[in-house]
């Protein structure tokens, strides 16, 4: 297998970590605008499968003829949003499998934004889903954490504990703090502003995918390993628009466990407009508000040293056991940041979105996972993928309630 990375920041340089220490691919090839981070993450692993590009991942045919160039057989996306859909057209029209973490981004609904959806997450790609199936390639959508290790979860849940799901509730939280900074987001804040600031979807059966006010249903919910009680709220996110695709349930959500502080700066954003991604124009220059605001935080990717505590990505699964009896399930992942910075040093945050994507890659490469067309990660066996990650070393936990 070769792969083509595209993205060097955060999550693309852990990835180069993580994957090093594998032997089932024949070469990755690191690709970012800005080349010095490509060569970055490429030659900090001291493996010479990894080498370096340019590459701007808006541009259709560049990533095209980059695929064709190096005989990638794959594409894995660790770019930001905004370029899902350039780079998984890309991929189509060069004959490459393909892989993200986020999908193509939603737009609101324009009379009704907190009700009705509009474009929802992932519409572009599934739109598309039909070529990928006549062309024999797989795109893999949403196999982060969140999206990602989330879903699988869910279809363990439903192949393994349950006989029927009243929900699968995504709950995602963490204990972190980031010392000499008083705001200071763990992940990019270009797409935290965006899932956290457009309306949230819930999905149930019987009427379909629908959405909510911002930050809607604060619940407390009680994370493990020391973590505690986080308030959770509605935040819109892939996972709503894929399990319910392939996962047999009553209602599915997603929430995110933020804090007052954050929310209050979010909604502050987004009261003054900062949150928006048109241009303006500032003097002699055209500039997003969003990326001032981004640009005016430190990089996420480069405060491990300064974090400290532990970060969970969990599903919540309430039901009818196996055994007939009511049953509620925690099925979740903890990274504490101490560890990921001294094995790979990597922030917990970043690593814990990296490492699945490596560990569908080698499922694929070694034929425990198949398929074709546009598929969410619960289209797959579960199993397989939760034995490997822990063999990598990341164990998962469980936790009846």
């Amino acid at each position: 297998m070769k792969i083509l990375l595209v993205g060097a920041g955060g999550v693309g340089g852990a990835i180069t970590g993580i994957a090093s220490r594998r032997p089932f691919f024949e070469a990755m090839v690191v690709a970012d605008y800005n080349e010095a981070s490509a060569q970055r993450a490429a030659q900090r692993t001291g493996d010479p499968r990894f080498s370096a590009i340019r590459i701007d991942a808006s541009d259709e045919a560049a990533v095209a003829t980059a695929l064709r160039e190096h005989e990638c057989d794959v594409l894995l996306n660790a770019t930001d949003p905004r370029f899902v859909m350039p780079l998984f057209r890309a991929a189509l029209s060069a004959g490459a499998h393909y892989l993200d973490m986020a999908m193509s981004l939603s737009r609101p609904n324009a009379e009704q934004p907190y009700a009705l959806t509009g474009v929802k997450l992932g519409d572009e790609q599934f739109e598309l889903s039909s070529k990928w199936d006549d062309a024999g390639r797989l795109a893999l959508v949403g196999i982060g954490v969140e999206p990602g290790l989330s879903d699988i979860f869910a279809r363990y849940a439903a192949d393994h504990l349950f006989s029927h799901i009243d929900e699968v509730g995504i709950r995602d939280g963490a204990n972190l703090t980031v010392e000499g900074y008083d705001f200071a987001p763990t992940f990019s804040i270009w797409t935290t502003i965006e899932e956290c600031l457009n309306p949230p979807v819930v999905w149930e059966r019987g009427r379909g995918w629908y959405t909510t006010e911002p930050f809607s249903e604060p619940e407390v919910f009680d994370f493990p390993e020391g973590i505690g009680s986080v308030e959770c709220v509605n935040v819109e996110h892939e996972e709503v628009l894929l399990v319910p695709r392939w996962v047999e349930a009553e209602r599915v959500t997603f929430k995110y466990g933020l804090g007052d502080e954050f929310i209050g700066v979010l909604r502050a954003l987004h009261k003054i407009g900062l949150d928006r991604v048109d241009k303006i124009k500032v003097g002699d220059v055209e500039v997003s508000p969003r990326d001032v605001v981004a640009a005016c935080l430190p990089n996420p990717a480069t405060l491990g040293d300064r974090m400290r505590g532990k970060t969970c990505a969990g599903t919540y699964v309430t039901g009818t056991g196996k055994d007939g009896n009511p049953r509620a399930t925690y099925l979740y992942h903890v990274v504490d940041n101490e560890w990921s910075m001294r094995e790979y040093g990597a922030q917990a945050v970043v690593w814990q979105t990296a490492i699945n994507p490596v560990v569908a890659l080698e499922l694929l490469a070694t034929g425990s996972w198949k398929g074709a067309g546009v598929l969410g990660p619960e289209a797959f066996d579960a199993q397989p993928y939760l034995d490997l990650l822990v063999t990598y070393g990341s164990p998962w936990g469980m936790r009846d309630q």
